[in-house]
């Protein structure tokens, strides 16, 4: 069987119009570039550390350092946005197609300065998280979904937050494949300003990767399954969110 470049380029396209990554994140009235995965990356700076594809995570990676931010490991480009602790932040994906999904937020504080430092430790913790809205698992309103639709999530950085410079982890979980979850993680550095002084400290924090595992129920379930159909419960996986 022959294929042309044509057919081959068709291809690679439809394989990434499935997926998606953050494309902006605005805070403070300011906007952030997000990492551009298919452009060189000679000349890039972003807040967003680099990565290479829209490819999703499998439960295969969860073990390995990947999982953290999509990359082995890789720190800052030299930019950090800036945000004021009690107020938002939203981020804009350039594209997404996946339903359903849950929809993760995570920060940890730098030891210092967030562009020397590869967010390895127990040091995250959990500020956002949403899964099923309403209906089954199966067939049901998902987080997610207005990813899809809008292409943005905004959520709040906890008012008590202690300033300082700090990475945020924005992850997708896409449900669809049936019992084969796709992790889509993120993540950008920020500086936090702000009069609050609340750090949380004990089952609030969690490293990457350690947060999870394949068994996790919230992880492990198969939306195409007999149960999915009817159940209406999604356990959301990692820890408690952390609200200061």
């Amino acid at each position: 069987m022959k294929f042309s470049a044509a057919a081959a380029i068709t291809s690679i396209v439809s394989l990434v119009s499935a997926h998606g990554g953050v494309g902006t994140y605005t805070m403070n009235g300011q906007s952030y570039k997000g990492w551009q995965p298919y452009n060189s990356a000679s000349g890039q700076s972003s807040i967003q550390r680099q990565y290479g594809s829209f490819d999703p995570i499998y439960n295969s990676g969860l073990s390995s350092v990947n999982i953290r931010c999509n990359n082995n490991g890789a720190k800052g480009t030299g930019l950090t946005g800036t945000i004021t602790a009690g107020t938002d932040m939203t981020a804009t994906w350039t594209q997404w197609t996946h339903r359903p999904a849950a929809v993760m937020i995570y920060m940890a504080k730098c030891p210092g300065a967030c562009n020397s430092w590869d967010g390895s430790g127990n040091v995250w913790f959990k500020v956002d998280h949403a899964g099923l809205k309403s209906g089954t698992l199966n067939k049901g309103i998902w987080a997610g979904d207005q990813i899809v639709d809008t292409l943005k999530w905004t959520f709040k950085v906890p008012a008590s937050l202690a300033p300082g410079e700090y990475l945020v982890r924005h992850e997708l979980l896409a449900l669809h494949q049936g019992g084969n979850p796709q992790f889509y993680p993120e993540c950008a550095q920020v500086t936090v300003t702000g009069s609050g002084s609340a750090q949380p400290s004990g089952s609030y924090l969690v490293s990457f990767p350690g947060a999870y595992k394949a068994s996790d129920p919230g992880i492990a379930v198969n939306i195409d399954s007999a149960s999915s159909m009817t159940s209406t419960e999604y356990i959301i996986p990692g820890p408690a969110v952390w609200t200061g």
